[in-house]
């Protein structure tokens, strides 16, 4: 009697419920099919685009990810299982998630922005968060500086892409500024002849544009001379010290005097 009430149990399930778990079983193969043509077409048009390779891999599995699960919860609708309990248990699950990781989020973000709208690249010099130094790389979460005193500087990608960031490579070019004060006894031309003629000995510096020296203002005991020149971003600091040696040099020999200190 038990194995008769069995098997027209199992007859009842197999014919109003089998045809569902028939069609979600070769629904969840036509569809791993679809996922992994379009996993492959995705990759494709990426590199296409040009689209950096650190935000290839994300894009990639964020998007297959997430066909995966749209592909499993499709199927589970077909089978008929109740979905209510699973969602509520994503649901909660992903509003601890964000709560816990809510900075995180803010880096990776950043990272992705960095990424896609290229304030920077690898091997630029910028100024940002206190910090100067050239971009060695950029990650996901994090951007890695390399400062002209040999340190290593980790600034978070949030913080990063929320302030400001000076590009001081993208140009090709930078403007070096600095200033001499000579005292009142001295010739003015004299002495912007002497400024402007190690400029031009000097190497290292840009012809374009034009370099300009002039007085910057008048003090009690001295004239401040101000001195712009163009130079290669990555010779910055170099090509700065050694027009000041030079400068300096090349007014004390021609006897030019110089404000006491006071």
């Amino acid at each position: 009697m038990k194995v008769e009430e069995f098997y027209q149990q199992f007859h009842h399930w197999l014919i109003t419920r089998g045809p569902n778990y028939v069609g979600g079983v070769i629904i969840f193969f036509i569809g791993l099919w679809v996922i992994k043509i379009i996993r492959t077409r995705m990759r494709n048009r990426m590199i296409r685009r040009g689209i950096h390779s650190s935000l290839q891999p994300f894009f990639l599995s964020l998007t297959i990810t997430a066909l995966y699960v749209l592909l499993v919860i499709w199927v589970m609708n077909i089978i008929g299982w109740e979905m209510t309990i699973f969602t509520t248990i994503i649901g909660a699950f992903s509003v601890a998630a964000g709560l816990a990781l809510s900075g995180t989020f803010q880096n990776f973000a950043g990272g992705v922005l960095i990424l896609l709208l290229k304030p920077f690249e690898f091997n630029d010099s910028i100024q940002a968060q206190g910090q100067d130094g050239k971009v060695t790389s950029i990650q996901m979460f994090y951007t890695v500086l390399l400062t002209a005193d040999n340190k290593t500087v980790i600034i978070p990608n949030g913080k990063l892409f929320n302030e400001v960031i000076i590009n001081v490579t993208r140009e090709g070019k930078r403007r070096l500024d600095f200033e001499v004060k000579v005292g009142y006894a001295n010739d003015v031309e004299k002495v912007r002849g002497i400024i402007e003629n190690a400029i031009s000995t000097s190497s290292g510096l840009l012809k374009t544009p034009a370099s300009r020296v002039g007085i910057n203002s008048l003090e009690i005991d001295s004239i401040r001379y101000v001195i712009n020149v163009w130079v290669q971003p990555d010779n910055f600091l170099t090509a700065k010290m050694a027009l000041q040696e030079k400068i300096i040099k090349d007014l004390g020999a021609a006897g030019v005097s110089f404000p006491k200190a006071g």
